[in-house]
């Protein structure tokens, strides 16, 4: 289920044609483990830390597109930035090593300093960055009820998914803001269901459900 997970992933966020020699970054939130590939080749494996349960790492394809490396901090001595729409997020070193396969951090994926400075040296601005939890895409493991300010990867499925039955009309961003305040009510009484948030009730009623 992992691989189909990816597959819809990829789907989802296609990667550009690559030139010979390109690094693609997998990050498996459930094993805690970043996997460096290099065309189809596996370069290196490092055992990570991801997000608290309430500060869940995103999920999705993204890129690099940021980086800045300094004295020891809370991110270690090097950051990459990724370009998450709802926040700023990245993979980075970290001062707290025993917080290393644990869910720990605020979101970002940390690496021991050592693992964060040898993957900064290596990939490049521009590095595919696949993250993935679970077997079901953007959904991770679980359906999470959501609320007005939340910010994840399950609230831009459920943009995604309120577009394309008409009721959301912006960019899935992932930010429950009011435009999905918006369309979550007006699918809300669209369904009959009574006036609220995102909870399973109107998951099941709009058809995102998890499967395998």
């Amino acid at each position: 289920m992992r691989s189909l997970a990816l597959v819809v992933l990829l789907l989802l966020f296609p990667f550009p044609s690559k030139a010979s020699g390109a690094y693609i970054i997998h990050v498996d939130v459930e094993a805690k483990c970043l996997t460096l590939w290099r065309d189809d080749v596996l370069m290196k494996q490092y055992t990570v830390a991801t997000g608290a349960w309430d500060t869940p790492t995103p999920l999705g394809v993204f890129t690099i597109t940021s980086r800045f490396a300094g004295e020891m901090s809370g991110f270690g001595t090097c950051f990459l930035g990724l370009n998450v729409p709802w926040g700023n997020y990245g993979i980075h070193g970290t001062n707290k090593p025993e917080s290393i396969g644990h869910n720990a951090s605020h979101g970002c994926i940390r690496m021991r300093v050592k693992d964060a400075e040898e993957l900064y040296a290596t990939v490049p601005n521009g590095t595919k960055v696949v993250i993935e939890c679970g077997p079901y895409g953007e959904l991770g493991v679980s359906l999470r009820p959501l609320q007005s300010g939340d910010r994840n990867s399950m609230v831009r499925a459920v943009q995604r998914k309120l577009r394309a039955l008409g009721y959301y009309h912006g960019w899935p961003d992932g930010v429950y803001g009011p435009g999905t305040e918006a369309a979550v009510a007006a699918a809300r009484k669209a369904y009959r269901l009574p006036p609220g948030h995102v909870d399973w009730a109107f998951y099941q009623a709009i058809g995102l459900t998890l499967f395998e």
